[in-house]
Order: structure tokens, then C-alpha cells, then sequence
């Protein structure tokens, strides 16, 4: 089932408008995230909104925004002032301009959208606006309102549909010669090149996402099965890398050697065919997570490991 649309309004293309819904093309839902819990009482923690200086309890009602101007001088805002702004496009994706692709530096990207048609309607409109920043190979940049804050948004055909990646504004880009001007400038000659060179054609493959494999997220999840099957955790002892390179060339030189070693097309091959596997299917059966409720049932009740359940 698709998650609910974030937001819902009109695209509009000069004179050719057709609803249509944003909702999120990614989602973070499958990692694992954690409660916070009482150590003592093996409860969960419930954050209360307090006033700094009485210590007492404030109503949702009753909070509004405000911004620091001083050490304890704020200029307030409440939700009326803030709806009322003039925006133009509060349920609007206006098309502004269409831009190269390729002139969009990444470092604008903040969020990608999925646009699809709002209903049965607006579908020959949305086809005309599709097809129209397909065939001339370009992004249209618009402006679109979320959480009530305008964002710039760029558009791209993406097979049957369209997407939106929300782009930062330039304010919001730091300088990166506050970074990179202390680098210093380093002679690399020939044979340094030749040598990065060639360990970086043993070590090219085709772009395979399916591949990558979230070490850190399938630690988690062997941890959280050891804990609920009351085994003694594993852990593994890491040797750190210093990361110290003595002589450059024959760290490079020794790095070719490894490389032509494991880089072998049998075992590229291999690695192709592994099928990714989801966290829902590794991760025990943890009340709240899916298909787990079911299988949780039929386990035996315990008083301690009843408390870590609570915060799986």
C-alpha cells in the first residue's frame, strides 16, 4: 500500500493546470530505531513541554513560535500570522523555467517526490506537462509549499510519472573554500596516476544498489536476535586502522597487488547473484514490526526480556 501523499494541490504549466499528490520516494521505515527506556523500571520516557523558568506543564494551545533576537528577548509568531503570509503557490506546483540537468549541482539536492495525478482527472494534463519536460530533455523548476515554508522544487520524467527533488537555497550552500583552503597543493606525478589508475579499473563494476549491504543495520539486527533469544552478545573485536602510509608508491603498489588478488571475475560474478535481504525478514518476531505480531504471540511469556521488547 502507497504511504499517504505529503502534499496535494495543482501542477500548473502556464495555462494547463491538473491536481496531482507528492508523496516520498524514500523511506527510512525499515531500520531499526530505538525507544528511550527507564533502566530501572524498564518504562518508556515521555517528554513533557515545560516553561523554561516555572518548570510547569504548557498546553499545545498554548505554545507559540518565536525567534531570538537577544538573551532572553524572542519576537513572537503564532500560527494565524504565519498561514496568513502571501504566498502564491500554497497549492501550487508553478512552473517557473525549465534548466539543464546538468547544471544543477548536486549539493542543491535535498529530497526527492514522487507527482502523480490526484484522482481520475487531470491525467491528459499531467501526460502533456510529462511529455513536454521529457522531449526537451530539461528540468522544470517550480515553487511549491510545504509545512508552510516555500521550497524551490525541480522536475524530471521519470517512466510513466514525474519526480520532484527539493532544492536547497543558495543561503543554505556553505562557501567550501572555508574547507578546502588549507589543502595543500601536492606534485602527483605519472606513475602515482598510472598506479590509482589501474586499481581503480580493477575495482570498476556496474552501478548495483541491490548490492550495498548496511553493515551497521544488520549488526543491529543480530544483536536485537541474540538479546531476544537470552544468548550471551558476540562481539567482535576490530583492529583500527592508523591509517599512517610511510611511502606512498608502495602503499599504491601493494594495493594493485590486493586488488588483482580478490577482484576476480568469478568472484564479481557471484557477488551479482546475492539477493538482497530486508530487515523485516532478518529481525525476529518484535511486537509492533509487521508480520511480527503474529509469530510473538506464540512465544512464552518472560518477566525481564518483556521490558526489551518494548523498546524493539
Amino acid at each position: 500500500m502507497a504511504p499517504r501523499a505529503n502534499w496535494k494541490g495543482f501542477l500548473k504549466l502556464s495555462l494547463v493546470t491538473c491536481p496531482v499528490a507528492l508523496f516520498p520516494a524514500t523511506s527510512e521505515t525499515e531500520k531499526v530505531t530505538f525507544n528511550q527506556i527507564n533502566k530501572q523500571t524498564g518504562h518508556r520516557i515521555k517528554y513533557t513541554k515545560v516553561d523554561a523558568e516555572t518548570g510547569d506543564e504548557v498546553a499545545s494551545e498554548d505554545i507559540i513560535k518565536g525567534y531570538k533576537v537577544d538573551i532572553d528577548t524572542y519576537v513572537t509568531v503564532d500560527k494565524d500570522e504565519l498561514e496568513n503570509l502571501a504566498l502564491e503557490s500554497t497549492r501550487t506546483i508553478d512552473i517557473d523555467e525549465f534548466v539543464p540537468r546538468s547544471e544543477i549541482d548536486e549539493l542543491y539536492l535535498v529530497r526527492p517526490y514522487y507527482i502523480v495525478p490526484d484522482g481520475k482527472v487531470g491525467h491528459d494534463a499531467y501526460a502533456v506537462i510529462r511529455e513536454t519536460i521529457r522531449t526537451m530533455d530539461k528540468v522544470a523548476i517550480a515553487r511549491v509549499v510545504l509545512t508552510n515554508r516555500e521550497h524551490i522544487i525541480a522536475l524530471e520524467a521519470r517512466g510513466k510519472g514525474l519526480v520532484g527533488m527539493l532544492l536547497r537555497y543558495p543561503y543554505e550552500i556553505r562557501d567550501e573554500n572555508e574547507y578546502f583552503d588549507d589543502i595543500q597543493d601536492v606534485k602527483v606525478t605519472k606513475e602515482m596516476l598510472d598506479l590509482a589508475r589501474h586499481i581503480v579499473e580493477t575495482k570498476s563494476a556496474d552501478f548495483e544498489p541491490e548490492k550495498f549491504e548496511d553493515r551497521y543495520e544488520n549488526a543491529l539486527v543480530e544483536l536485537l536476535n541474540q538479546k531476544r533469544k537470552g544468548e550471551p552478545v558476540r562481539t567482535a573485536v576490530k583492529s583500527r586502522d592508523t591509517g599512517n602510509v610511510i611511502n606512498l608508491m608502495d602503499a599504491l603498489r601493494k594495493s594493485l597487488t590486493t586488488e588483482g588478488k580478490t577482484s576476480t571475475p568469478s568472484a564479481t560474478k557471484k557477488q551479482s547473484k546475492k539477493p538482497p535481504s530486508g530487515q523485516r525478514e532478518m529481525l525476529m518476531a518484535i511486537p509492533g514490526k509487521g508480520e511480527g505480531k503474529k509469530a510473538a504471540a506464540k512465544e512464552p511469556k518472560k518477566s525481564r526480556p518483556a521490558r526489551a521488547r518494548k523498546a524493539g
